[in-house]
């Protein structure tokens, strides 16, 4: 299937397949006349690209992590260890968010205060 048919069936983004294969590291699509074909075992990876930039992961992320996977036997340590980094990242970044809205929570609790003084 084209990449228009593999988008509109998969629901994928078109940019998102134009970046796959820009890797050209696209498992079994090959170029037919000078468009790329898909086949059935490329929903998989594509599903797995998705879920990468789901998470977080830049292209370039991205595009190391297939790369492991695609080309290399043996790469699960580097691709835990890429995901472990993210999920750390990923904590950081809730951790800081969680003192935002505590902060935003005291200032509203302080706003309502005022608001209840002057009332009474």
């Amino acid at each position: 299937m084209t990449i228009h048919e593999a988008s509109e069936r998969y629901h994928i983004p078109l940019e998102i397949l134009r970046e796959y294969e820009s890797w050209c590291q696209c498992g079994t699509v090959r170029q037919v006349m000078g468009a790329w074909q898909y086949d059935d075992t490329d929903p998989e990876r594509l599903s797995l690209i998705l879920t990468l930039h789901d998470v977080g992961f830049a292209n370039l992320e991205i595009k190391a992590y297939m790369k492991l996977l695609l080309e290399q036997e043996g790469t699960e340590a580097q691709r835990l260890r890429m995901l472990d980094q993210k999920r750390c990242r990923t904590l950081d970044e809730i951790h800081f968010r969680e003192r935002q809205l505590e902060r935003l929570d005291y200032l509203r609790y302080h706003i309502r205060k005022q608001q209840e003084a002057k009332r009474n």
